[in-house]
């Protein structure tokens, strides 16, 4: 029997015995986004599309009854967080350790520009190598300030909770890479998240596990042989 959107949403929703969850979404599109120019630490605000990305997004992730939501200081983060703390009630914790990797002179550049001008760099960096890009953090140094932060706020949950990580698209990544106990110079391999898409990580007997990529509809169980 095939499950109703509904039904699927509340077997997503709380599952005895399921685990711990941790849910990363990353904020909706800034005009930065929209002209591939690298934001970084600077604090771009959402733009209408991303505010109404937000919004959606919140609306299917309050109906998985998350726990806590954390959430990045820059006001594209905040802001989408709001989005959600504003349909379940939940107050949002605020961590400048969950910004945007520092990027020094690349932030601001288009995709381009950071070609242009500084192409080994670049192409070191989509390598795997460890790369300053820009003279600012490695990204293991982001993995280093985020990871612990989703980490603290995820042992605080109940044993089937779900915490909210509302980041950015790179410490997402790094973070993600990090919690799974992958290598640095493999992370690049889990692709990027969209405006207002999410990652699920799970808790397993192995420790945690990536349940969903780049996710903009709400998880189905998994069922059968590898559940």
């Amino acid at each position: 029997m095939t499950a109703t959107g509904a039904e699927a949403g509340s077997a997503a929703g709380r599952t005895p015995g399921r685990g711990r969850r941790v849910i990363l979404w990353r904020h909706g599109q800034t005009l930065w986004n929209v002209e591939r120019r690298f934001q970084g630490t600077t604090d771009v605000p959402l733009t209408e599309t991303g505010v109404a990305q937000a919004r959606r997004s919140a609306r299917l992730l309050a109906s998985l009854k998350p726990d806590a939501i954390v959430a990045s200081d820059l006001q594209r983060a905040a802001n989408t967080a709001a989005e959600l703390a504003a349909l379940t009630g939940l107050e949002v914790t605020h961590d400048e350790a969950l910004r945007e990797t520092y990027a020094g002179v690349w932030q601001g550049l288009t995709h381009e520009e950071i070609v242009s001008r500084f192409g080994d760099e670049y192409t070191a960096w989509k390598r795997g190598e460890p790369v300053r890009r820009g003279g600012g953090e490695l990204e293991s140094e982001v993995a280093d300030r985020a990871a612990p932060v989703v980490l603290r706020h995820a042992e605080k949950l109940p044993a089937d909770g779900t915490l909210v990580v509302v980041s950015h698209g790179g410490t997402i990544r790094t973070t993600i890479g990090r919690l799974l106990g992958l290598e640095a110079d493999s992370w690049e391999s889990l692709g990027g998240l969209s405006n207002c898409c999410w990652s699920v990580l799970g808790e397993g007997a192995r420790g945690w596990r990536l349940l969903e990529h780049n996710a903009g509809t709400l998880p189905e169980p998994v069922l059968g042989d590898d559940d």
